[in-house]
């Protein structure tokens, strides 16, 4: 019984939903692309750049006599195979320019847009202040301001989804190439509105248009669109991984406990070789928080923190995506790891290289956060209050941008 109607219910789900038109698909169904006929077009993109039928923009577009002239990739490369900090050199790709926008040269230069009248946008993003894609959309967005040349932005789903807003935001003086826009950390826009947020609230002045969705719902997580995921970075492999990300990435610049990376389960665990497992597991299921449920876990990561060394933790569970808060998960992690281990997290703490402090805080968006951690006996309580106007104020701007 109780399987039949798990069926009828993912029957009724994907009726109600249906597969969504991304920006790429509604391109020709209007007057969306009248702007690009006839002009020599730039497409800032990488392999995450495909339609709902598999096919890539840069297919798409040419298929449609769509002038290309020359591409450009951010972070990981076009293809997206290069880690994280591994800088990507131009080349040629489908018998066209390929320009890196991450390394050197992270912003368009003269010599790249010299043969250039319009720009396409076409990458999936995650949802998470602290990834470099939207960084390089809002950098380019400048240097198209500069140049008087236009962009056109074709919109995809933000994949945890529409609503959640949690997280800190981003104070000017951590203001970074990681985190560009003043946003929690979890911001609930998707890259369309994204854009039209830095333009207006930034006074960039670019001319930018948001090619829209159809279909899609600000409640839908990446899974509900019944689209086909592409890998966005080496680390983030899954659909629904963007946010366990959002819970345990700022965790992970501490260099103290392992959250998956250079294991097969990139950002949903956290473990080290001096952590109980069962007692890491039962403190934090004993907090109650909502929509989560942390199993004991043991794994041996193949590189990275703790290569080759066993480690115990938790493997974090979501089991209600309506309860569940992210940064909240993040701040009772790190508040049950000082409470279990507070010699071991305080050494730790103050032994963080100026770097990666640094990176810390601008992945955080403050440095009030380390504060916390260092400080704060309870720390749990301060990191959830911090900001909380500041966030109550940004819900309120946000609505003058949401396209759906």
């Amino acid at each position: 019984m109780f399987f039949s109607m798990h069926i009828v219910c993912l029957v009724l789900c994907c009726s109600l939903f249906g597969v969504i038109d991304l920006g790429i698909d509604t391109l020709f169904t209007g007057d969306y692309d009248k702007e690009l006929v006839g002009k020599r077009v730039g497409l800032i993109g990488n392999h995450t750049g495909i339609n709902k039928d598999f096919q890539s923009t840069v297919h798409v577009l040419q298929s449609k006599g769509i002038k290309l002239v020359a591409l450009f990739s951010p972070e990981h490369g076009w293809d997206g195979s290069q880690h994280s900090c591994k800088k990507v050199s131009c080349s040629k790709k489908e018998g066209l320019p390929l320009y890196s926008l991450y390394g050197k040269t992270r912003r368009p230069n003269d010599q790249m847009l010299k043969n250039i009248d319009i720009l396409v946008f076409d990458i999936q993003d995650i949802g998470v202040r602290s990834y470099t894609y939207a960084t390089t959309l809002f950098y380019v967005m400048e240097e198209a301001a500069k140049r008087n040349i236009s962009i056109i932005v074709l919109d995809r789903p933000n994949p945890i989804n529409g609503v959640i807003i949690d997280g800190g935001m981003l104070e000017k003086n951590w203001r970074s190439f990681i985190g560009y826009i003043n946003v929690p950390y979890c911001h609930g826009m998707t890259i369309g509105e994204l854009a039209l947020f830095f333009n207006r609230e930034y006074k960039i002045g670019c001319n930018v248009k948001v090619v829209p969705m159809k279909g899609w719902r600000r409640m839908m997580t990446f899974k509900d669109t019944g689209l086909p995921w592409t890998p966005t970075s080496p680390h983030i492999p899954e659909a629904d991984t963007p946010l366990f990300y959002a819970s345990t990435g700022i965790l992970g610049e501490l260099n103290i406990v392992n959250i998956g990376i250079g294991y097969t389960l990139p950002f949903k665990v956290v473990g080290a070789p001096w952590i109980d497992a069962n007692l890491f597991a039962k403190k934090l299921n004993s907090q109650r928080l909502g929509g989560v449920y942390f199993a004991p876990f043991h794994y041996c990561p193949f590189y990275g923190l703790f290569k080759g060394q066993e480690c115990h933790g938790v493997l974090i569970h979501i089991t209600d995506m309506q309860k569940y808060s992210p940064s909240r998960v993040l701040y009772f992690l790190i508040g049950t790891l000082k409470n279990l281990f507070p010699q071991k997290i305080k050494e730790s703490l103050e032994k963080l290289p100026k770097s990666k402090r640094d990176l810390l805080c601008k992945s955080a968006g403050s440095e009030e956060i380390y504060r916390f951690m260092l400080n704060e006996g309870y720390s749990i309580w301060k990191m959830l209050a911090y900001q909380k106007q500041e966030k109550e104020e940004f819900k309120e701007i946000r609505k003058k941008y949401l396209l759906y």
